[in-house]
């Protein structure tokens, strides 16, 4: 599976989605720019000692990675979908998209894909899960109706 963060803000959460990532072998994909520095010690210090695990790449806008990716599924996480997550029959390559901490995703990748649009289930008054926490959510369903396939 592949988890994309579309411009992250708070580096404790990529570095928890980081270590996620490595635990499942899903590989993360940085949307630029990001709020932080990868370098920064707190990044780090949630990813622990898993960085040496993670599959990483980088990007300077959402285009570039649609172009590298062009036959590849992409789901885009958003609290406006109609469709939870669970709906959706996930294929071991997909992409899973998450937007910024504080915006989300822009109007135009959601309204363009809005077929692949998805939401985490929530009381209608809460405003968001945390960013990290929504990230385990979708990818562990993926990676259930996959079989757990090269997990132990």
């Amino acid at each position: 599976m592949n988890i994309v963060l579309y411009q992250p803000e708070i580096p404790p959460n990529t570095g928890n989605i980081a270590r996620t990532c490595a635990c499942t072998g899903a590989s993360l994909h940085l949307i630029r720019p990001l709020g932080f520095s990868t370098d920064e010690k707190s990044l780090r210090r949630a990813g622990l000692d898993y960085w040496d695990m993670l599959d990483v790449h980088y990007y300077d806008s959402f285009e570039e990675l649609e172009e590298k990716y062009p036959d590849h599924n992409f789901y885009f996480a958003t609290k406006f979908a109609t469709k939870f997550h669970t709906e959706i029959k996930y294929k071991e390559d997909d992409f899973l998209v998450f937007g910024k901490e504080t915006a989300g995703l822009p109007d135009v990748i959601t309204e363009h894909y809005s077929e692949n649009c998805i939401r985490i289930p929530m009381i209608g008054d809460a405003r968001s899960l945390n960013l990290a926490n929504s990230v385990c959510v979708v990818l562990y369903e993926s990676l259930r109706q996959l079989e757990f396939r090269d997990l132990t």
